[in-house]
């Protein structure tokens, strides 16, 4: 793994590939260039998030879908509006609330999702593939515990939705 020194508080160096950030800056770098290798060019990594997001929740609001993405509402709008001129999600005004936008996972939308699933999983094990199967399970649970720990510390966090009151 390549060294690289800079300078910390005490003017010693840190290895910058001792970084966290460094590092989980290398691997979205990677996961985004891999991402491209499996999934056709059919969507970008922020569209399918939303899209993947959107079947498991028809009829959310824009706003809500962005937070479960975890993308920024001005983001999650640009990409719905792309998703929709792609023919595979419908934006529909809310009546109740006219600023916001319903949306729905259309059959193109839904025939791609399932399309891209081979790739995904394909994705997936590219990822993990230098971990054996014990190295895989432990880094999936420190990586959602590192994100979820610090989920609040984003820009964008993830916002699920409330319980709902009907059971």
């Amino acid at each position: 793994m390549p060294s690289k020194r800079l300078p910390d508080d005490q003017g010693s160096s840190l290895d910058l590939y001792q970084h966290p950030g460094h590092l989980l800056r290398r691997a979205q770098q990677i996961s985004v260039s891999l991402f491209h290798d499996e999934m056709s060019g059919e969507l970008t990594p922020v569209q399918y998030a939303i899209l993947s997001r959107l079947a498991d929740h028809p009829g959310i609001d824009q706003v809500s879908l962005a937070g479960l993405a975890a993308i920024d509402t001005s983001t999650g709008a640009t990409v719905c509006a792309r998703l929709e001129e792609k023919g595979l999600l419908l934006r529909e005004v809310i009546p109740h609330n006219r600023r916001q936008r319903a949306l729905t996972i259309t059959p193109a939308g839904a025939g791609l999702l399932a399309a891209l699933e081979p790739g995904a999983q394909r994705l997936r094990d590219r990822i993990l593939a230098p971990l054996s199967a014990r190295e895989q399970d432990v880094f999936m649970h420190l990586l959602a515990k590192l994100v979820n720990g610090n989920n609040e510390q984003s820009r964008a966090p993830l916002a699920l939705p409330a319980a709902s009151d009907d059971v």
